[in-house]
């Protein structure tokens, strides 16, 4: 699911198997002719809308898959109970659940599920994950966005949790450590880069440092971003790093493609029709609500979470200043869309289900995917009274 981009979108009924860029391409032609765009105009606004923001986003998803993949060498915990803990810090700095869930689930023992919902919820609602990829698509720029994403992704974890718990045959026990797991070089200290991470980022939000240029540039989310990456690649064996760096070059191209045709195919759309006549934004609750929609529409077609949070802002990023839509509840509006719903369809199904769990594996994933509904409504809800609030 947090894989940069599927091969293709496999078969939809009649339709023929193609990548998703390439639908997307061919979906942007097919309306802008039919709209009545002449073929220079159409050639003209795809090529302003596909390099919007990609060198923005190359700066972001370079060091963060790099991150990703040297993280992947590294045991992360030493039991069960640490494995659920770090899980979402995991699944942000893997940008990936998959790889989060795969690396921790076998030291995570009966409390597999647990883990499941911290890796998901992790990679769509903590920095540097689903909110840096939407937000970046969007156009936001806000201190707001990590501090959101934390005061969100706990409640949200938690309420996955407890659904576990309502759900499930039975409470999950703790399962000892392995002695060779806890003296591995591997452990806790693998979450050092994440640590680097947060401090450069609270640095950020911190008064700025006049007249210290590099100081600006890492306490900034790309120059943290680098700086975490190249330490996880330094605490990397020598020999593996050039194939961290190579992973992370082929997720970040197969990305950046997709971003660039759903972002021309967003410039074409909102040039064409008076969106702020098709979507409601009276007091912005209605808008809001409109992108978690078409966020949740689109994972349920897709399956990819990634794949959601490229193609859906850079659609939405006229959308939302048309509309004049609060810009950090734009982003988790999408994030929370997103969590509907694990299906196969989605990668990360595939993950748990090579898992073994207590409840049973037909159990458990109906467990998982109802759990992830659950925990996007109450997401939203609480967006939502953050909104009425005023908090945002």
């Amino acid at each position: 699911m947090g894989r940069a981009i599927p091969v293709d979108t496999g078969e939809r009924g009649l339709l023929p198997s193609l990548p998703l860029p390439v639908w997307m391409v061919l979906i942007t032609i097919v309306f802008g002719l039919g709209v009545g765009m002449s073929a220079p105009e159409l050639i003209s606004s795809f090529n302003k809308g596909f390099g919007l923001a990609l060198g923005e986003f190359a700066l972001i998803l370079l060091p963060s898959f790099t991150l990703a993949a040297a993280m992947e060498q590294r045991a992360l915990a030493p039991d069960s109970r640490v494995a659920v803990l770090v899980s979402p810090a995991a699944g942000a700095g893997m940008i990936c659940p998959d790889t989060a869930y795969a690396a921790l689930s076998p030291i995570a023992g009966d409390r597999k599920l647990d883990v499941a919902f911290g890796s998901y919820t992790g990679f769509k609602l903590l920095y540097p994950a689903g909110p840096l990829i939407v937000a970046t698509g969007l156009g936001v720029e806000s201190d707001a966005i990590v501090i959101t994403g934390l005061a969100l992704a706990v409640p949200v974890w938690v309420s996955g949790l407890i659904w576990r718990r309502l759900i499930g045959s039975s409470a999950p026990s703790f399962t000892p450590a392995q002695k060779d797991t806890i003296s591995s070089p591997g452990s806790l200290s693998a979450l050092l880069p994440f640590a680097v991470l947060a401090g450069l980022l609270v640095l950020g939000i911190a008064p700025q440092i006049s007249g210290i240029v590099l100081l600006d540039f890492l306490t900034g989310p790309k120059g943290a971003l680098l700086a975490a990456a190249l330490l996880a690649l330094i605490m990397v064996d020598k020999e593996k790093r050039r194939a961290c760096l190579d992973s992370a070059v082929r997720r970040t191209g197969g990305l950046l493609l997709l971003i660039g045709c759903a972002s021309a195919f967003g410039t074409v759309l909102t040039q064409n029709l008076p969106l702020s006549d098709i979507l409601p934004g009276t007091t912005g609750i209605l808008g809001i609500l409109s992108l978690f929609l078409l966020s949740a529409l689109f994972k349920l077609v897709q399956g990819s979470s990634m794949a959601t949070f490229a193609a859906v802002a850079p659609v939405a990023a006229p959308i939302v200043t048309e509309l004049g839509l609060p810009g950090v509840a734009a982003v988790f509006a999408i994030c929370l869309g997103s969590f509907i719903a694990i299906l196969p369809n989605d990668s990360f199904y595939w993950i748990i289900r090579t898992t073994g769990f207590s409840e049973g594996q037909d159990r458990s994933l109906a467990i998982l995917s109802a759990g992830s509904l659950v925990q996007a409504l109450v997401g939203l809800l609480l967006l939502i009274a953050a909104i009425l609030g005023g908090l945002i």
